[in-house]
């Protein structure tokens, strides 16, 4: 259960360039050391391993960077907001930077689950002719195989411009279909259907946008 006297601030912040290849564990600790560098006054968690009170966003696959990522922050006393951004844009690399900082009710969904829906946007080595959705996707959780129907989780069409894909996926509470995933067999059909040559591969590879699903 939320603590009401804590102040809880929503950080959304850019995972860009090289640091788009840090783990999950490595962002949360690289994140924890900006909050850490800019001197707020963040909560502790109780118990026998104190540590900072701090929630995460959903995770990104190793490799896809971010433009509107998030996490929440507990604090202990009231710091403006954008007296609180300023100090973690001062203390965090430009790979990873803050863009902007609210606060947020106690009551309100964690990070992890407030944006289920997803939208991103990968440029490619050249512009095919077309893109083939796949129909099915085998994926390996634990050791065990699992056939996932992409149209089970995209929200709207997936969309082509040039050599850029866009395209949207929901995580829902039965389960989620990883975007690096789909798009390493979007590119394969693709490449199958003769839209585009053997060599075609991402370039860039962004989460641009994160949402509430439709009717929350």
């Amino acid at each position: 259960m939320a603590d009401p006297r804590l102040f809880r601030l929503r950080v959304t912040f850019r995972e860009t360039g090289r640091l788009a290849m840090l783990s999950h564990l490595e962002l949360a600790r690289a994140l924890e050391r900006a909050v850490r560098r800019a001197q707020l006054p963040f909560a502790v968690s109780q118990g026998f391993s104190p540590h900072m009170r701090i929630a995460f966003g959903a995770a990104l696959p190793v490799g896809v960077g971010g433009t509107a990522e998030i996490f929440d922050l507990f604090l202990t006393d009231y710091v403006p907001a954008l007296r609180a951004l300023a100090a973690l844009q001062e203390a965090s690399p430009a790979d990873l930077y803050p863009t902007e900082a609210r606060y947020i009710e106690a009551r309100d969904a964690a990070a992890s689950v407030a944006l289920p829906v997803s939208t991103y946007e990968v440029v490619l080595s050249e512009a095919p002719g077309a893109i083939v959705v796949p129909e099915a996707i085998t994926v390996v959780r634990k050791k065990k195989e699992k056939t996932l129907v992409p149209a089970d989780f995209l929200v709207g069409p997936v969309s082509l411009d040039g050599a850029t894909v866009r395209f949207s996926l929901e995580a829902k509470p039965t389960g989620s279909l990883r975007a690096d995933a789909f798009a390493r067999e979007l590119i394969r059909e693709t490449v199958a259907a003769g839209h585009a040559t053997e060599m075609l591969r991402p370039i860039t590879f962004l989460r641009i946008d994160q949402r509430a699903a439709e009717g929350i």
